[in-house]
């Protein structure tokens, strides 16, 4: 089986899986582990070997880029200090109790095992925000979690290159070292992130056409984190830094047609990537654990159970107490009882993926003087293995922690939030409409017809706000029954168009232009 083949059977594969774990209401990532371990396991299935710049250059940029333009920055700002915690403190702590645990529990040296544990130190942002993105968790909390998986790579990515240098050069590393390190990737990263965002920024502000547009917001990571790595600082940390940038702004840049294309295309290209790299991770686990075995290292599984295990247990040591001091300091003398639900769902979203993966293939083969790197096939396996069991246990189990917390947000109270921000948005129309019409002279027939839109658009919204839906004897002007008259008749029109073309009375560039201005009209109208 050829390479090409593979590779299109494996997208095959990981959208097949994917959009049933959508149909089945699973979290993808999961299910699509555990696929790619079923599927490595048959004896036809050929060997799957990725090289570490396919990920950490093709892959991971765009990936970044889509959860960081996620991030409202208002939210952010209101989170940054236990973000901070998290992706400093917390990651340190991960980093040496996992190091500690690996060199007295399997035969790793003490450098390989420092190794490990930087590599498994840091959450995944791509992980964290597929299994996250459905969970309706309050704003400040999705947050605080997304944040905190974006941030802590630039610890663990230093932490990651110390112990690698302290494993392939038998040497010693300062802590002044260690820290100079640490500003030059994190500080010059966002330096980088921050000078593409303006660049990218001014030259969307300045572009109408959709496909150049669509082009950019492509390019975007992947020139941010390609510039970042040629200077020496953080890809990763100038991909995430440019995205939540650009995400805060990013409605004023382009226009509603040019974000409907973009936002469909990065999309799909956001699933087709997930499902993929998913998957890649459960098929390569079988063939790493061939390797071992051959090599007589048969305690791989207990081992990275045990070290799994370790990253909840430290992670649930480091948030609640640090929840409880951060809440007896905003209550007076401490008396009000610390809310265990935030403190749980932030431990139990602390899942493994992209990232770890990607990290560990970038160990070095050989150490300075030409000698084999000993230990490296046991650090990859107990590295996907881990990954594996945080995106399986962590990952099935992610929805029922936070629906018996009871922090997630009720669809009532969010259908109620769309009414009242519709309401009010309707209200500033109305009042627009009014002084156009004194103003401008706006034709009776125009200004009629405007006003029974914004008014049948106005009572769905109190309709909703009261709990009521429009019933079917309602006015044809109310907005259920204006929509549905409304994509009956495209429906028409996108039939005669059809006709018209298919009648050579039409070219295809009058065709594709005048279904596109429909294709446009019927997405806002909304899901029917």
């Amino acid at each position: 089986m050829s390479g090409v083949t593979t590779v299109l059977l494996l997208v095959v594969l990981a959208t097949a899986v994917a959009t049933g774990a959508r149909h089945w209401s699973i979290p993808a990532p999961s299910l699509l582990v555990v696929a790619g371990v079923l599927a490595g396991l048959l004896p036809f299935v050929p060997r799957i070997t990725v090289p570490p710049e396919v990920i950490s250059v093709a892959v991971l940029p765009p990936l970044l880029y889509a959860s960081a333009e996620e991030i409202s920055w208002r939210e952010l700002k209101a989170v940054w200090r236990p973000v901070t915690v998290l992706a400093l403190g917390l990651v340190l702590a991960s980093a040496f109790t996992v190091g500690a645990l690996a060199a007295a529990l399997t035969p790793l040296s003490p450098a390989m095992a420092f190794v490990l544990g930087a590599v498994l130190a840091s959450t995944d942002p791509v992980a964290v925000t597929a299994l996250g993105r459905k969970l309706a968790l309050p704003p400040r909390v999705q947050t605080l979690v997304q944040s905190e998986s974006l941030f802590n790579d630039a610890t663990s990515l230093v932490l990651f290159k110390v112990a690698v240098s302290l494993a392939v050069t038998a040497g010693s590393v300062s802590l002044v070292s260690a820290a100079g390190e640490f500003v030059l990737l994190a500080g010059g990263g966002a330096v980088v992130g921050l000078l593409v965002a303006a660049v990218v920024g001014f030259i969307r502000a300045r572009t109408e056409d959709p496909v150049l547009e669509t082009v950019t917001a492509l390019v975007t990571p992947y020139a941010a984190y390609v510039l970042a790595e040629d200077l020496h600082t953080s890809g990763v940390t100038a991909v995430v830094v440019a995205g939540v940038a650009l995400g805060a702004r990013g409605h004023r840049l382009t226009n509603a047609r040019i974000r409907l294309q973009v936002h469909a295309v990065y999309r799909t290209v956001v699933f087709m990537l997930e499902s993929v790299v998913f998957a890649l991770i459960g098929l390569e686990l079988p063939g790493l654990i061939d390797d071992l075995s051959r090599d007589g290292g048969g305690d791989w599984l207990w081992q990275a159970l045990l070290i799994g295990l370790a990253l909840i247990v430290v992670r649930l040591l480091w948030i609640f107490p640090t929840a409880w001091i951060a809440h007896r300091q905003r209550t007076p003398k401490g008396r009000t009882r610390l809310n265990w639900r935030v403190p749980a769902v932030l431990t139990w979203a602390g899942t493994r993926g992209v990232m770890p993966l990607a990290a560990a293939l970038t160990i070095p083969l050989l150490t300075r003087a030409g000698t084999p790197l000993h230990d490296r096939e046991l650090a990859l396996v107990l590295t996907t293995a881990v990954v594996a069991f945080t995106l399986v246990v962590q990952g099935f189990t992610l929805a029922p922690v936070v629906r018996a917390s009871g922090i997630a947000l009720e669809p009532e109270a969010t259908a109620r939030e769309e009414a009242q921000a519709a309401k009010a948005v309707l209200r500033a129309a109305s009042e627009r409409l009014d002084e156009m019409i004194d103003a401008e002279g706006v034709s009776d027939v125009v200004a009629e017809r405007m006003r029974r839109d914004l008014a049948a658009r106005l009572d769905h919204a109190r309709m909703r706000l009261c709990g009521e839906e429009p019933s079917e004897d309602e006015d044809e002007v109310t907005l259920t029954a204006y929509r549905r008259l409304r994509r009956d008749l495209i429906a028409v029109e996108t039939a005669e168009l059809r006709r018209l073309y298919e009648d050579h009375r039409i070219s295809d560039a009058t065709r594709g232009a005048l279904q596109h201005t429909l294709d446009l009209e019927e997405a806002g109208l909304g899901e029917p």
